[in-house]
C-alpha cells in the first residue's frame, strides 16, 4: 500500500517539475550549449508556459538527451 502512494507522488511531482537548481545568469543565452540544454529542460521537465522552437529542435535534434518516449513522439513532429 505504501509503495502505491509513493509512486503516485513521484508521478504528480514529475508532471510539474522544472529545473530550479541551475544558475543560468552567467550562461550566454545565445550559445549552442545553452540552447541545447534549455530544449532538453523544456522537453524532459515541462514547458512551464514556454513554447519549443521548431528550428532549434531540428538543429539540435541529434544532440538532445531526451526521454525515449518523448523522443519518439517528437520525432513525428521533427521529421515532417
Amino acid at each position: 500500500m505504501d509503495r502505491i502512494r509513493e509512486t503516485k507522488l513521484v508521478i504528480c511531482y514529475n508532471r510539474s517539475m522544472f529545473n530550479w537548481n541551475t544558475d543560468t545568469k552567467k550562461w550566454d543565452k545565445k550559445s549552442n550549449s545553452y540552447r541545447r540544454w534549455h530544449l532538453e529542460q523544456l522537453i524532459n521537465f515541462g514547458l512551464n508556459g514556454e513554447k519549443i522552437s521548431l528550428p532549434d529542435l531540428k538543429k539540435y535534434w541529434h544532440a538532445l538527451r531526451l526521454d525515449p518516449k518523448k523522443r519518439r513522439v517528437l520525432s513525428l513532429w521533427v521529421t515532417h
